[in-house]
């Protein structure tokens, strides 16, 4: 028969044998988890470099578009020049530019940019730059008398200030 001790003994022998085991899993389970979390780690910093050089890229490429479509005018004008300089006909020459510059509009509308109303409305300091100002009886204060450069909007957001005269009484 076996004694407490001997029980005792058995009974601790058992429980390190049980936590010794136990150890050995948590740890084991421990180096998965580091080898996981390295890989993910490689995996996700991987990932952020190639949409870094994906994102330079269309950074790089961005304008493409809209020079292709620039491109078409800046041959235009060259076959408006060329004609004029052979037939030296200014009218032409004006026909030929005017229709140009009606393309560039277009192309500017198509891409979300719109001219800022400026002549006979109110100051506006985020869509006007005041040059000068001018005393004007017959206008109201604040009201735009002259516009020197126009000013544009692309979807919304202001890209170049209308450069203005600002009647000020």
């Amino acid at each position: 028969m076996e004694t407490n001790e001997e029980i005792e003994k058995e009974d601790l022998e058992n429980i390190e044998e049980n936590s010794e085991n136990k150890i050995q899993k948590l740890e084991a389970e421990l180096e998965e988890w580091k080898n996981s979390y390295t890989r993910k780690l490689a995996e996700f910093q991987n990932f952020t470099k190639r949409k870094e050089s994906e994102v330079a890229e269309m950074k790089k490429y961005a304008s493409e578009g809209i020079i292709v479509k620039l491109l078409d005018n800046i041959d235009n004008l060259e076959r408006a020049l060329a004609a004029s300089k052979e037939n030296q006909n200014f009218d032409s020459l004006i026909e030929g530019v005017s229709m140009i510059l009606n393309s560039l509009k277009n192309l500017m509308v198509e891409e979300g940019v719109i001219e800022i109303e400026a002549e006979g409305k109110e100051y506006d300091p985020y869509e006007h730059k005041a040059m000068t100002t001018e005393n004007k009886e017959e206008l109201e204060d604040n009201v735009i008398v002259q516009v020197f450069q126009k000013g544009y909007k692309m979807k919304g957001k202001v890209i170049r200030p209308a450069m203005v005269t600002v009647n000020k009484k």
